[in-house]
């Protein structure tokens, strides 16, 4: 890529970051709704079981589950057929 082309890119880029950081407005965050009723914060330890450690196990899971039911008998590689000239 040429240095025209990196600076277009560079250029888009901080375009559509400083666009997003202008619309997305945290200001109007605290200016409560009709409704809204937001309930307790979640703890630190809350947070990390939500938001990391369910998803390692969700994921751990899933990976076992594929990997105890997978009833293929294929399991080593395919060797190379050299072609005749």
């Amino acid at each position: 890529m040429d240095k025209k082309n990196a600076l277009r890119a560079g250029a888009l880029a901080a375009g559509t970051t400083l666009m997003m950081l202008l619309m997305s407005s945290p200001a109007l965050a605290l200016t409560r709704d009709d409704g809204d009723d937001p309930g307790q914060g979640l703890s630190v330890m809350e947070t990390l079981a939500q938001f990391v450690i369910a998803p390692i196990v969700i994921f751990a899971v899933i990976t076992g589950l594929v990997m105890v039911l997978d009833r293929s008998t294929d399991r080593r590689p395919k060797a190379k057929v050299k072609a005749k000239a």
